[in-house]
């Protein structure tokens, strides 16, 4: 009968697996309350589903230290593995709806609001399905090989399109014409702007981070030394995603996209004169 060195290559610890859940599913209330008061967009629970996802992943991991099974171990993996491509997705959709808001004509293709929703959409898709289906193969010794470079091949993907689409923040960033059109409070346009770019870059650079691990770890190999250093997976995947959150919440994303935010505040003719 199968043991958990036989399936993780390794005996993890208790502690911080139980942790990670507690964190997550504490975060998604959170984040959900965050939502529901702010009266944000649906879209924006995003959030909160990813939350929880993270907790049910570290509540198989904890789950599996002690009894592992086949079936537990590629849930444990997909859970791990794919709730961050839905950060990514929520902030692609964060910046299309910063440029739908604005009103600015798009002299390039790259800037309409739908391209760029729908362009990353779609790279992110790939790569969740990529990823998913080569998560599922490292369960079996047969398909390690193949599921591994499926994974990479997924990830790979992920940090090319991340980088694009950072080339694309700092345009919209640099650019005075795009402006947030609803914002929290007393905060002025040019203040919420700054703030929400400062999200979505930091949170992007976060994300970056987690999945450079993530492909090296494929890249080193199913059961190598960063896949057998457990402590690796808590930083630079844990915690990252955790910060990540930390920043969401901290400055409050989700009050910037309250229901019925289609239309920006200030019109286009305001704006150039404005400048």
């Amino acid at each position: 009968m199968p043991t958990v060195v036989d399936y993780f290559t390794y005996t993890p610890v208790h502690g911080p697996a139980e942790a990670a859940a507690v964190l997550f599913a504490a975060i998604c209330v959170v984040v959900a309350v965050q939502t529901r008061k702010a009266k944000a967009s649906r879209w924006t629970y995003i959030l909160a589903a990813t939350a929880a996802a993270e907790s049910i992943g570290y509540i198989l991991r904890a789950v599996c230290i002690e009894h592992i099974s086949l079936a537990l171990f590629i849930n444990m993996n997909l859970y791990l593995l794919l709730p961050p491509n839905a950060l990514a997705l929520f902030n692609y959709k964060s910046l299309g709806d910063v440029v739908r808001q604005s009103g600015v004509p798009a002299r390039r293709f790259w800037l309409r609001p739908r391209f760029i929703t729908w362009f990353f959409f779609a790279s992110d898709i790939l790569s969740f399905l990529l990823q998913s289906a080569g998560a599922s193969m490292t369960a079996q010794e047969s398909t390690v090989t193949a599921g591994r470079w499926i994974c990479l091949v997924g990830l790979a993907i992920q940090l090319v399109f991340l980088a694009l689409y950072l080339v694309t923040v700092a345009i919209v960033t640099r650019n005075p014409l795009y402006v947030v059109g609803k914002h929290p409070g007393a905060m002025d346009s040019a203040k919420a702007k700054r703030r929400l770019m400062v999200i979505i870059i930091s949170t992007t650079v976060l994300l970056y981070v987690r999945s450079i691990y993530r492909l090296i770890e494929f890249a080193d190999g199913y059961g190598g030394k960063i896949y057998r250093a457990e402590w690796a997976l808590y930083v630079f995947d844990t915690l990252a995603i955790l910060a990540m959150f930390a920043v969401y919440i901290g400055l409050g994303v989700v009050r910037f996209f309250p229901r019925g935010s289609e239309v920006a505040e200030m019109s286009l003719e305001e704006l150039v004169a404005a400048q």
